[in-house]
């Protein structure tokens, strides 16, 4: 089975052909989106973070910088810096390089500030354009496609429609050789004992409980409890009740097959399958993991209705209810709520999503792409000193 995909020169293949202008810090996020702006064609990541991280923050904002920008999905990087922080463009260009993947960069304080920055900027973004729009899509196997999964807006209808069904199409992406992650770890409390039963070994299952295991206690550590304050207010008014109910909805997104692997937030899987990503709940940095991990395309459950999206990676809008689809049509690709009204099944549903899945592949634009949906955040793990 194929999808139309592009072949990048480090043999990766991505589902669109971008230019990313980023700023490896908040500094430079202004001058950033001007030259964006005035560069059409290209896209831009606005965050917050860049300078005062220290050990493992460090460690993990770098990984999702270089993942972010190294992604297939990207035909080239415009890295623009202010020039005395921690991140500089050099931190993450360095590791780009390594990698292949092609690279300009730029600095305020180097160019001279804002306005001269901009010039060059905007010289060598139109300069990664042109050599991309020389690239065409060709024919690539499926089984080099990564699924992200994300669930935002949950109500009662999610486990029982949408993220199901996501979950039969997670099942036939990873038949073909494909492979799917899911996360949300905190979403996975209570659900702990039925992942363990599918993991592929030991250390996958003991992973599986470490990673569950450690985020509630990072909760209670600040003297909150998980299972006391979630769900969330949002989740309530749609019909949730406990943590433990929202976990078990949440994880029937991940399909039915082996988990291969559990991963770090932004780290890529070294084997093809379902894996868990261990990763924060908030929606849109998820979302930013699951691409620095390497996802092309994203398919996203909502009960309640999201609008979010991503600068470089296409997400595929699935609602729980038929009631939330006729409301925010502009917003979602896919009604699962016909599960609900009779008018579908789990499998039928099912099978919709894995062919959109390949259809957004090989260009089919989603409706947050649509509408400029562009939400980009970075997980920060403790204080910015």
């Amino acid at each position: 089975m194929k999808f139309f995909g592009y072949r990048r020169s480090n043999g990766r293949a991505g589902t669109r052909n971008h230019v990313l202008v980023f700023p490896t810090i908040v500094c430079a996020s202004t001058v950033a989106q001007m030259i964006s702006g005035r560069v059409a064609g290209t896209v831009c990541a606005i965050h917050g973070c860049g300078c005062g991280h220290v050990g493992e923050d460090k460690e993990q904002v770098i990984r999702t910088m270089v993942g972010f920008t190294g992604h297939p999905n990207v035909a080239g990087v415009l890295l623009v810096g202010n020039g005395c922080e921690l991140i500089t463009p050099d931190v993450i260009a360095g590791e780009l390089v390594k990698d292949g993947q092609r690279v300009e960069a730029t600095s305020i304080q180097e160019a001279g500030g804002t306005s001269k920055c901009v010039e060059e900027g905007i010289r060598l973004a139109e300069k990664l354009l042109a050599e991309a729009s020389s690239l065409e899509r060709e024919s690539i196997d499926i089984s080099e496609l990564i699924l992200g999964l994300e669930c935002g807006g949950s109500d009662a209808f999610s486990g029982l429609t949408a993220n199901p069904a996501l979950g039969v199409a997670s099942d036939l992406l990873v038949a073909e050789g494909g492979t799917v992650i899911f996360t949300e770890t905190t979403e996975m409390l209570g659900a702990e004992q039925i992942l363990a039963k599918r993991a592929g070994d030991a250390e996958v299952e003991r992973d599986i409980y470490e990673k569950i295991s450690a985020a509630e206690a990072k909760a209670k550590s600040m003297g909150m409890d998980i299972r006391g304050s979630q769900p969330s207010p949002g989740n309530i008014e749609g019909g949730l009740t406990t943590i433990e109910e929202k976990s078990l909805g949440c994880i029937r997104k991940g399909g039915s097959t082996t988990i291969v692997q559990v991963v770090n937030y932004a780290e890529k899987p070294s084997k093809k399958g379902l894996v868990i990503m261990d990763g924060t709940a908030l929606d849109v940095q998820s979302n930013i993991g699951l691409i620095a991990s390497g996802a092309q395309v994203i398919a996203f459950t909502t009960g309640r209705g999201t609008p979010v999206g991503t600068p470089s990676v296409p997400v595929i809008k699935v609602s729980t209810n038929s009631d939330t689809y006729e409301r925010m049509k502009e917003n979602i690709d896919i009604n699962a709520g016909v599960i609900i009204d009779g008018k579908g099944t789990i499998q039928s549903v099912g099978k919709q999503i894995f062919g959109e899945l390949r259809e957004v592949a090989s260009g089919k634009v989603t409706k947050a792409e649509i509408l400029g949906h562009r939400e980009f955040d970075i997980p920060t793990l403790g204080p910015v000193l």
